[in-house]
């Protein structure tokens, strides 16, 4: 079984099932770091709504905080679902001011995990 990440009728995304299910909870984990909604919908149908707007903002302000944070152990919670939603913005249209960000090594390393896994994420 798999599920379905989404804006309309246009799948960005369609993991396993519990790959899914953690991608979700972990999202509500760093919109309660963050202060800030995730803009992922629930998982209805096996469908996922993203808000491309405000999901990129909130993915902006993790790349923010990862890139500022010297704490080891934070910053690899934060790596792998970054990563994965760095890829689901780009396939979405939206934008990442923070990637922008010139000679930040923390910065250019998620860009580079982020491209890892898009070759790996399923559409």
């Amino acid at each position: 079984m798999s599920q379905y990440f989404q804006i309309g009728q246009r799948v960005l995304w369609n993991p396993a099932t519990g790959v899914a299910q953690v991608f979700l909870r972990a999202a509500e984990s760093f919109a309660t770091l963050t202060d800030l909604p995730s803009g992922l919908g629930p998982m209805e149908a096996d469908e996922c709504e993203i808000d491309v707007e405000v999901f990129s903002t909130f993915v902006d302000a993790l790349i923010r905080r990862y890139a500022r944070s010297n704490h080891v152990i934070l910053r690899s919670l934060m790596e792998g679902f970054t990563a994965t939603a760095i890829v689901l913005v780009d396939r979405g249209g939206g934008r990442l001011p923070a990637l922008e960000t010139p000679n930040d090594p923390g910065i250019a390393a998620l860009a580079e995990l982020s491209r890892h896994h898009d070759d790996a994420m399923v559409t």
